[in-house]
């Protein structure tokens, strides 16, 4: 196929360097078409991809649209705010991977960390969840859910899993996440800090509802004040010892409350039950919050800290904390594609991203 040079035509273009291109018109000799060619960085819009790139650049480096207008205007590139939006949109489409049908090409990971969050759109709250390597913080993914029950948690996360040939589940100790781990077959850690707190929180209420003397439901089961205090003293130790040859002794210490009374319909729950239940809950937990002290590499190291800490970070710098600073996104689909742009960035921080490669 041969093409023939017809005609050298000037076009003015919004840029930081040139305010006019030089384009070549082109006719093909089998065809008779005739097409432009433009030199490189330039298209057959106004704006330069240049000028387009510095205005997602500033965009994601936490400007509005509106200020990424002003700043341009007043180097010299007048360029709107609505061609700012359609620049930073356009750009997030582009993004490679970061969702459960496509994610990053032949990327695999033996521990996979996830949440929830929601971002406010358009007057009403969306669910969104968020997948990273569990071992370095990369973002797998960036999804809309329907909901955050077991069943959908589980058709969200499952391909994910399938996908990076994870073994290990990383969350907080929602039910729904530990049927997640149980339905697919994967180890589970749960955040260490999660329990830790929820953990410290009740043994201070337990504690002082036992110390005003008021609820009589221990004496019942035979447990004197002094004991429960002890229980709840050694559970706060094991909590943060965190060791896995503790889960016998939880089982003891629970046994001890297993006979306390239910609370009928309507009626409050009293300290003995709830005792029993807090040591039902932790040593049921154990296994899954002491998983990373057994999961160790070749030399002995601990793979997992015992947190989901990356994902939490994750949350706040690539989805929260662009989203503070703006009253809610008006679309959807804007939601995700910002917060997959912001995270493929924080992707490639140590070895910096190249916008123009994703510039149409």
């Amino acid at each position: 196929m041969r093409f023939t040079p017809r005609q050298e035509v000037s076009k003015k273009i919004v840029d930081a360097q040139h305010a006019e291109v030089t384009a070549w018109r082109y006719e093909c000799l089998k065809c008779g078409h005739v097409f432009r060619v433009y030199p490189k960085g330039v298209s057959q819009k106004q704006i330069s991809k240049r000028v387009n790139g510095m205005a997602v650049m500033l965009y994601l480096l936490g400007l509005s649209y509106g200020a990424v207008e002003i700043v341009l205007s007043s180097l010299g590139m007048g360029i709107g705010k609505t061609s700012v939006f359609r620049a930073v949109q356009a750009v997030a489409q582009q993004v490679p991977g970061l969702k459960r049908e496509k994610l990053l090409g032949g990327y695999q990971t033996k521990a996979v960390g996830a949440d929830v969050t929601s971002v406010r759109c358009n007057g009403k709250w969306v669910t969104v969840g968020i997948a990273v390597d569990a071992d370095n913080g990369m973002v797998l993914s960036i999804d809309e859910l329907p909901g955050e029950d077991a069943q959908q948690l589980q058709a969200w996360l499952e391909p994910i899993l399938e996908a990076v040939d994870a073994d290990v589940l990383v969350s907080d100790d929602a039910d729904a996440f530990k049927q997640v781990s149980d339905e697919t077959g994967r180890s589970q850690q749960v955040c260490k800090s999660h329990v830790g707190r929820n953990t410290e929180a009740l043994v201070a209420e337990l504690a002082a509802l036992i110390g005003a003397g008021q609820d009589h439901s221990l004496e019942a089961i035979g447990i004197t004040c002094e004991q429960a205090l002890r229980d709840l003293e050694a559970l706060q130790e094991m909590i943060h010892t965190r060791r896995p040859e503790d889960q016998p002794r939880l089982e003891a210490i629970y046994l001890r409350y297993a006979n306390a009374r239910k609370p009928g319909k309507g009626q409050k729950h009293e300290v003995a039950y709830r005792m029993r239940n807090l040591f039902l809950d932790r040593w049921n937990l154990w296994p899954r919050l002491c998983f990373y002290r057994t999961w160790k590499d070749e030399y002995g190291n601990e793979i997992l800290d015992g947190t989901n800490n990356h994902c939490e970070r994750a949350i706040g710098w690539w989805i929260k904390e662009r989203y503070r600073s703006m009253r809610g996104y008006k679309q959807e689909q804007s939601a995700l594609g910002i917060s997959r742009l912001i995270a493929l960035a924080g992707n490639h921080l140590a070895r910096g991203l190249r916008l123009a490669d994703l510039m149409a």
